[in-house]
């Protein structure tokens, strides 16, 4: 099932449509959002100014909302040039503590000691994590003919673990009694690289399926067995190709020819949505002991509320607090400043099917961009 998603076809298509749309806005308030207040208003101003080269690295899952992104900043800010290597979280935030980079994309957010470790490229007040990007995690999978699926997440668990083989397996069939499922092999398909996704995906199988999936959350996939691929795309082309196959994607990344299982929420099936991602985001806390500028989401791998979708990834922006290097720390304020704003939260709705920050969530994020200071 197929919901709420533009494909990766279409995002080329978007992202001019979305740069000229905003080149015909004007350049009156360019990187702040709609309502102008005074925080955004101060976050855009270096703006104006800006220009140079800047280079991030990490997550694949942003990839489309940062293409759109990049279009419309650079669009108001021809100075500007943005490259982003979306080569996975894990290296995005290897790079970033090693120097590397402006800022990095992962879908998870820095551990401690990765804070700790990023004091040697930021100074004293190391890195800070922004929410940028909120998105649910698709099951999608290849079965010709099969266009409804009900998958727990035990049988995930199972199907990930080895111990479910086959789409007639009893426990798929007991909880989709009016499908007509063959005794297809099938074929778990996991990412080959350290990625965020793989994180989340990991802590909400151990949070649901905690008996059968005993690994703990990692960027790392954990088990030998099954297929895998590289970034987002690779997945999703694995899955494209191979009759059977099942796995865990970033749902901006989901193919026309895959179609999305539901997964059990309480005693529910619940379909994809973003509303349903964000909404469980907006109940969960922070994580505690972070300074006052981190804004990393505890997330609530086992709400179930009417419409809740905890299989969901917090995408965050990587930045220091404090940049030694004026014309870096600048593009970084005003380029996250521009990222975490409801225009460009929308923008990344149309082109990735994200979920925009809300609330609480985005005033935090909000202000941690503007945060972000010189010298």
């Amino acid at each position: 099932m197929k919901l709420s998603r533009i494909s990766r076809a279409g995002t080329a298509v978007i992202v001019g449509a979305l740069a000229l749309t905003l080149a015909a806005c004007g350049s009156d308030n360019p990187t702040g959002d709609a309502t102008g207040d005074a925080t955004n208003d101060a976050a855009a101003s270096p703006a104006a100014a800006i220009s140079g080269t800047f280079a991030g690295a990490g997550s694949s899952a942003q990839a489309n909302a940062i293409k759109a992104w990049t279009a419309a900043f650079q669009s108001d800010n021809p100075d500007v040039t943005i490259n982003y290597d979306d080569s996975g979280s894990g290296a995005g935030r290897e790079q970033f503590i090693a120097g590397g980079l402006a800022w990095a994309g992962s879908d998870s957010a820095l551990k401690d000691e990765e804070i700790e470790a990023s004091q040697t490229f930021c100074g004293a007040d190391g890195a800070i994590n922004i929410p940028v990007y909120i998105s649910p995690i698709a099951i999608a999978y290849n079965l010709p003919g099969v266009a409804d699926l009900n998958l727990s997440a035990e049988n995930i668990a199972k199907i990930f673990t080895g111990a479910i083989t086959t789409w007639d397996d009893p426990a798929i069939v007991a909880d989709n009694p009016d499908a007509s499922l063959p005794a297809t092999a099938i074929t778990p398909v996991h990412r080959s690289d350290k990625s965020g996704t793989t994180n989340n995906f990991t802590d909400w199988l151990h949070a649901n399926a905690g008996d059968i999936w005993t690994d703990e959350k990692n960027d790392a996939w954990p088990l030998q067995g099954g297929d895998s691929a590289q970034g987002t795309s690779g997945v999703a082309g694995v899955l494209s190709q191979t009759e059977g196959s099942v796995g865990y994607i970033d749902e901006s990344g989901v193919t026309p020819d895959l179609n999305i299982a539901k997964i059990k929420v309480g005693d529910t099936f619940t379909a994809l949505t973003p509303e349903g991602a964000a909404a469980v985001v907006s109940a969960s806390p922070l994580v505690e002991g972070r300074s006052a500028n981190d804004v990393s989401v505890q997330i609530d791998r086992t709400a179930t509320a009417e419409g809740d979708y905890p299989l969901l990834l917090v995408s965050y922006a990587i930045a220091c607090q404090n940049y030694s290097d004026a014309a870096t720390g600048e593009f970084a304020q005003a380029w996250l400043s521009f990222i975490v704003s409801p225009e460009a939260q929308d923008i990344a709705a149309q082109a990735a099917g994200s979920a925009p920050l809300a609330g609480e969530i985005a005033d935090k994020a909000a202000a941690a961009a503007a945060s972000i200071t010189v010298g």
